[in-house]
């Protein structure tokens, strides 16, 4: 089940709220606690996983328990050698990443050494999520055995941190220190809920009205054998704004929607495409997976508090993962590898603080390049792709591909998404609130219900797009 489907759209939130919020729910939780209202978002939660994963909600639930049980292990007073415990928990988690994620691919890449001798593996399908909810159960493990969280001794409660379906699916990467309070004490008053519904519809409209209008011209230019400049170009542009109104409109649904249950989940972009360098977009792009890498991985392994080799070697390991967590292809390697490269060079150099103006220019054709390599299927389309951009291709002119998109359309799609790709909404947004705070109030929900009007018609005339990052 996805946030931009009929189904979630019509019964599923519809149904949680009422259940969540009914006053025969609210008389019981006055009386036994917030556990009763758990409960509830716990079995929705589980309902909205099994919806469309059946099977593999029992992976999760195995995952729930053993993470269970070593954090119990690790805070365990009689048991001396919590490092090892520890050392398990960890070991678990990467095994499942490797089975579901990474068995196939290292098979088949073996398979290609002995010249198909083996026998061939069967594709094992990748359960929805399940490289969130393992970073995420992981964090739980760290934060307990590093004292930054304390012990969950209630098994419903980890359970709910992990299935929690608004940032289930896709993140952002929830910290079980940032949400511990709020799992077992939280209140939503209406101003709350309103503002969280109203993030959700702004991470609707992201999701179904620009990168879904975008996708469709992307998928139609990288169907194509060979492509004019020209046309690379506005392929790699649309597939740029694509990957990041569509995750970041998952991310502003996933934090409405936690708003709506009481929930405040840490932003997961700002304005990444302002950025004036490389590094600085890094700082802004998913930055719950980044801030992860960032503190059990790079500082553990001494951060830049050692020798310039071992530093090197630091950054290099956070960028290997940070390619290979995003799947098993050597294009996302690649992808990652070229960040690193990268990110070095300007940190010896700083070569963006001398361009000036052009700094923002020089960062977004590094991020666009860098995301034709993350979105081709191999490293050669890639560099094919990246070729043709600058017109080393053999489509011309005299040989424009028959492309079936609507060139106003996309114009108009890509116009706006560049604009609301810097800060513009909340600059308009605060002059409006000094003129007058109540006009202001009313402009916000009648353009939050035209969003949601238009973004709910097009979920119900055409299927759904999955979201990019469910695949990861």
């Amino acid at each position: 089940m996805v946030f931009s489907s009929s189904v979630f759209l019509i019964l599923f939130l519809p149904f949680t709220i009422i259940v969540y919020y009914n006053p025969l729910t609210d008389w019981i939780s006055r009386r036994s606690g917030i556990g009763f209202r758990n409960i509830v978002l716990l079995a929705t939660s589980l309902v909205f996983y099994a919806w469309g994963e059946p099977i593999y909600v029992f992976c999760m639930i195995l995952s729930i328990l053993v993470t269970y049980f070593v954090g119990r292990g690790i805070a365990c007073d009689k048991i001396k050698n919590s490092k090892g415990v520890l050392a398990f928990g960890i070991t678990y988690h990467i095994l499942m990443l490797f089975v579901f994620k990474y068995s196939t691919f290292i098979v088949t890449q073996i398979r290609g050494v002995f010249n198909d001798e083996l026998d061939a593996m069967r594709d094992i399908p990748l359960p929805i999520g399940i490289s969130f909810y393992t970073f995420q159960l992981m964090s739980y493990l760290f934060d307990v055995y590093y004292g930054k969280a304390k012990v969950q001794n209630n098994v419903l409660s980890i359970a709910l941190y992990a299935t929690m379906f608004p940032q289930l699916i896709a993140g952002p990467i929830v910290r079980y220190s940032e949400i511990a309070k709020q799992i077992d004490q939280r209140d939503t008053d209406r101003i709350e809920f309103c503002d969280g519904s109203e993030r959700f519809i702004y991470g609707l409209g992201k999701k179904v009205l620009l990168a879904d209008c975008l996708a469709y011209t992307v998928d139609r230019i990288w169907a194509l054998d060979s492509r004019p400049a020209y046309v690379a170009w506005v392929g790699a542009i649309c597939y740029t704004l694509q990957i990041y109104y569509d995750f970041s409109g998952y991310s502003d649904m996933a934090i409405g929607l936690g708003k709506m249950f009481g929930f405040h989940f840490s932003e997961n972009f700002n304005y990444p495409y302002i950025a004036k360098s490389v590094t600085e977009f890094w700082r802004r792009w998913h930055i719950s997976l980044s801030s992860w890498f960032r503190d059990y991985v790079y500082i553990p392994l001494g951060g830049s508090r050692v020798t310039k080799r071992e530093w090197m070697r630091n950054i290099f390991v956070v960028w290997l993962l940070t390619g290979i967590w995003h799947g098993a292809n050597w294009t996302f390697l690649c992808w990652g590898l070229i960040y690193f490269i990268v990110l070095m060079f300007e940190k010896y150099t700083g070569f963006p603080n001398k361009l000036g103006w052009l700094s923002h220019v020089y960062t977004m054709l590094i991020v666009s390049l860098a995301w034709v390599m993350f979105r081709s299927d191999t490293i050669s389309d890639g560099l094919k792709y990246i070729g043709e951009m600058f017109g080393f291709g053999n489509a011309g002119l005299s040989s424009l591909p028959t492309i079936n998109i609507t060139i106003v359309g996309t114009l108009f799609a890509i116009v706006v998404a560049i604009i609301l790709s810097a800060p513009v909404f909340p600059a308009v947004s605060a002059k409006m609130m000094d003129v007058s705070p109540r006009l202001f109030g009313i402009i916000r929900s009648v353009v939050a219900l035209v969003i949601f009007a238009v973004a709910f018609s097009r979920v119900m005339a055409q299927s759904y797009t999955a979201f990019i990052y469910f695949n990861f």
